[in-house]
């Protein structure tokens, strides 16, 4: 069975405040001392307000939801000892007027000297989906064939409206904010590996970018593991959701190598439409229409029955279909996590915000 992996991000929030605290290094080690997690399952991030974790390749959706939890408790049980809480919204609803500290390495030292107050404003968290592949010749083919799902991942995964206190009025916040640095958003087509590599060494050779890991496509080739990576989710609220996506992206790559393999060309859609349709999911999530894979609009839930189609005999082949199913039913009754921060904000202000956020990290 085609593997897969996750890695997301936390940020560290005081409980009383809410506002984002500097403890990473700290959360980290006790992570690891305690013996909750392994060393390199727990990392650090760009500022020292948040936190990453990784799971270990899995091949059952069972298996990334087991370590996905046991991670999210380790970290969780960490920032306790140090009088926070993790929070998994993809932007903290209240933030601090000063500058958060940045982690002492020196590539983030390179970016901050590149855009500090990009840096400043980086308090995004995402989730990212690696899928194995067998060769980068494979991983082209199924990225020029993700690419047109993108916006609906996008939505459906959104979980950042709040920024300073306030609705932003997007869905995915966090989408917006990441589309600042040079190379982000929708990756372009290519006609193959070496065309890939090619494209990428003219960037990093141009010295626009540091390195290779500031190609901020929403889905790239990993440059650590042979897999696809898709970037595009915001950290999710619920462990289960993320699980869900875990499912969703290896159908999706699994029916692109599969279309693939049969000869059938990558569909062609103008890189302007694709952009306005990212830049519209992150706007509206699931609330308004979608840009479906067909470059019209359409309701919201028909793209996601759509998707479900199209993934349909991947799901069936790695005995995920109930699963999936139901956590997108789910998620089209009950609303993305931006839906439900929006609830929470109106409701009772940016404290309630926070404490679901806060609540809703470790739960199943």
């Amino acid at each position: 069975m085609t593997t897969i992996g996750l890695e997301e991000e936390y940020m560290l929030v005081d409980p009383v405040t809410g506002l984002p605290v500097p403890y990473a290094e700290k959360v980290r080690l006790s992570a690891c001392l305690a013996h909750l997690a392994e060393e390199h399952e727990v990392h650090y991030e760009l500022l020292q307000s948040q936190v990453e974790v990784t799971t270990p390749v899995c091949h059952t959706l069972d298996e990334i939801g087991g370590h996905l939890l046991r991670l999210r408790h380790a970290v969780g049980a960490a920032a306790e000892e140090h009088g926070c809480r993790i929070a998994a919204a993809a932007t903290p609803p209240l933030r601090d007027a000063r500058s958060m500290a940045v982690t002492d390495q020196t590539r983030y030292r390179a970016m901050l000297a590149q855009a500090p107050q990009l840096v400043e404003e980086q308090l995004v968290n995402g989730m990212h989906v690696h899928v194995g592949v067998p060769g980068r010749e494979v991983g082209v083919e199924v990225l020029n064939r993700l690419r047109l799902w993108l916006p609906t991942l996008t939505a459906m995964s959104a979980n950042s409206p709040l920024w300073d206190g306030h609705d932003t009025g997007f869905a995915s916040w966090r989408t917006v904010v990441f589309s600042r640095w040079p190379v982000s958003g929708m990756p372009p087509a290519f006609r193959d590996a070496a065309d890939y590599d090619r494209r990428l060494h003219q960037l990093v050779e141009s010295g626009l970018i540091c390195d290779t890991g500031q190609v901020y496509w929403q889905a790239r080739l990993s440059e650590r593991y042979p897999t696809v990576e898709v970037r595009c989710p915001d950290v999710q609220l619920r462990a289960d959701d993320a699980v869900m996506f875990a499912g969703i992206v290896r159908a999706l790559v699994e029916t692109a190598r599969v279309e693939a393999a049969a000869g059938a060309p990558p569909p062609d859609c103008p890189p302007e439409l694709l952009e306005a349709a990212m830049w519209h999911a992150a706007r509206h999530g699931l609330s308004d229409t979608l840009i479906g894979p067909d470059g019209r609009r359409h309701r919201a839930g028909d793209v996601l029955c759509r998707l479900l189609r199209h993934v349909g005999p991947a799901l069936e082949a790695s005995g995920d279909t109930r699963e999936v199913t139901s956590l997108v039913h789910r998620l089209l009754q009950g609303g993305t996590g931006a839906d439900r921060q929006r609830t929470a904000l109106a409701t009772g202000g940016p404290r309630a915000a926070i404490e679901l956020i806060t609540t809703e990290s470790t739960l199943p």
